[in-house]
């Protein structure tokens, strides 16, 4: 039977600073993010199963990440916790602020990465993660692909 990718797309609202950065990033700011999430399976064969045909309902999917990804991340503030940065995070957590303290520099890069385990973790058995694609800006993004990692 053939391995069929699927890939489904998310949009997220999220802020972020990048502390130590020589540029304008490292001011608190934020991006409209494009996540393009895609697995890869066997689609079911079984004429009896109510899935059948699919490699996963791409409403279980769309679960996993808004769970995961989506609403933690969408109109939240991204800093890192191991920078002077917790001080400010700390502050706007205390005025009623959605704050996520992260232990990485809260790059595109180490945001993929990260959204990658959180959404290989949830994955039922028969289903890999195949890539994810987290573009921050219209002309700049990261990707991550399993054959890398």
């Amino acid at each position: 039977m053939s391995k069929i990718r699927i890939t489904k797309q998310f949009t997220f609202e999220t802020g972020h600073a990048l502390y130590g950065y020589d540029g304008a990033c490292k001011n608190v700011h934020g991006h409209s993010y494009k996540l393009s999430v895609t697995v890869i399976g066997t689609p079911i064969t079984d004429r009896n199963h109510v899935k059948f045909g699919m490699v996963i309902d791409f409403s279980d999917l769309k679960k996993i990440v808004k769970e995961e990804i989506v609403d933690r991340f969408d109109h939240a503030t991204v800093f890192n916790q191991t920078t002077p940065h917790v001080e400010l995070a700390n502050d706007l957590k205390s005025k009623g602020h959605d704050v996520i303290l992260v232990d990485y520099q809260p790059t595109s890069e180490n945001m993929v990465i990260d959204f990658a385990q959180k959404i290989k973790s949830r994955l039922p058995q028969a289903i890999e993660l195949h890539s994810l694609r987290l573009q921050e800006t219209d002309t700049s993004f990261a990707e991550w692909f399993a054959e890398d990692n």
